[in-house]
């Protein structure tokens, strides 16, 4: 009889840790890059959706001859508010539904509807706020008006939420919100129709669209206590006549002790350049401010910045339908300036790239 020895073939208890310690290392080089890369596919998304909105302005304008206000509809005399007309607050989102393969919303509402307690919606659609349940238009969530990125691109409450904003370029007020205000962006009030031909300084040197960072919610006035300025637009009087006042109010990416909101994003349907606009005045990425504290979104002017939870800047969509991307570094002039009604813009290459007939000479580079 043969007697030996059996080889133990296991791992020792150092060998084991050795091994998770090489796991460990590697998922911690590894995750880093992963985390790019699904960046980098939410960033990729976020600019397609940019395009369809392109192709859905140019169609429009290939077919009605000028591209929608940022803000427009209908107004006069109502027995029963918010349903009689929209007050001129039907966001330039709305007449884009047919041509962003909504045709059934975009003949909704067009169509109207009676409710079942008798109230009777116009074609056109009642106000961008309203909220009965049984108007659907306004509550319906498309994907493409929300980018991933953002924090918090599911929907909550009444109506569809957007990541996106129209320009109205280097003004910022006083009156933002007046049918009447004609701002130097592509997107203009209430019968201001902007057709191409009126973009002197060329549809490539434009800026239509961009994002904005919404902060998940739609809340009036608050004092800020530590919160992240991302998505929120602070109180600041001085911001219309001297945007770089706005600058102050934060504290590296906090605010601390000011009053803020958060309008932007909560509603697609609504017109309020809160809700659904943004200049080229403060860099992209840099803190929100408007000129007074009313709750809702209907502060008259101020600094409504471009922004995204990208890393270093944003995506824009131009009034050729490219879609580019422009870094928080670009140059923004001289932002302690008030805006002016003509000519150069005083805010750099950002402000020329809002403004459509300053004849500024561009250069991203700048």
């Amino acid at each position: 009889m043969r007697i030996g020895f059996r080889r133990n073939t296991g791992f020792t208890l150092v060998e084991l840790l050795v091994v998770i310690a090489i796991i460990g290392v590697l998922v911690g080089l590894l995750l880093p890059a992963v985390q790019q890369a699904r960046e980098a596919a939410r960033r990729m998304q976020c600019s397609n959706h940019l395009k369809q909105l392109g192709l859905a302005l140019h169609n429009y304008e290939g077919t009605f001859k000028a591209i929608p206000p940022r803000k427009g509809g209908t107004t006069g005399p109502s027995s029963n508010p918010r349903i009689g007309h929209n007050y001129l607050r039907k966001s330039g989102f709305i007449p884009l539904l047919g041509f962003l393969e909504q045709q059934a919303m975009a003949d909704m509402v067009s169509s109207g509807t009676t409710l079942s307690n008798g109230n009777y919606i116009p074609p056109g659609g009642p106000a961008g706020w309203y909220g009965n349940a049984e108007w659907l238009p306004w509550r319906i969530q498309l994907p493409t008006m929300l980018c991933p990125s953002d924090t918090n691109p599911g929907r909550t409450g009444n109506y569809g939420h957007n990541s996106y904003a129209f320009s109205f370029g280097d003004s910022l007020g006083p009156n933002v919100n007046d049918g009447n205000w004609d701002p130097r962006g592509m997107f203009g009030n209430g019968s201001r129709f902007r057709r191409f031909r009126d973009i002197t300084d060329g549809l490539s040197n434009s800026i239509a669209m961009s994002e904005r960072a919404w902060p998940g919610g739609n809340f009036g006035i608050r004092t800020a206590n530590g919160e992240s300025w991302k998505g929120v637009t602070v109180v600041d009087p001085n911001v219309v006549t001297s945007p770089a006042s706005c600058l102050t109010q934060a504290t590296g990416q906090q605010i601390f002790g000011v009053q803020y909101k958060g309008r932007f994003g909560s509603m697609w349907s609504d017109g309020q350049a809160e809700r659904v606009g943004f200049n080229t005045v403060l860099a992209p990425n840099a803190i929100s401010c408007v000129n007074n504290d009313n709750n809702n979104a209907d502060s008259t002017g101020g600094a409504l910045n471009a922004s995204s939870f990208h890393t270093g800047g944003v995506n824009v969509l131009l009034g050729d339908g490219s879609v580019t991307f422009v870094s928080d570094s670009v140059n923004t002039g001289d932002t302690t300036a008030a805006p002016v009604a003509g000519g150069p813009s005083p805010y750099g290459v950002w402000g020329a790239m809002g403004s459509i007939q300053g004849q500024e000479s561009l250069s991203l580079e700048n």
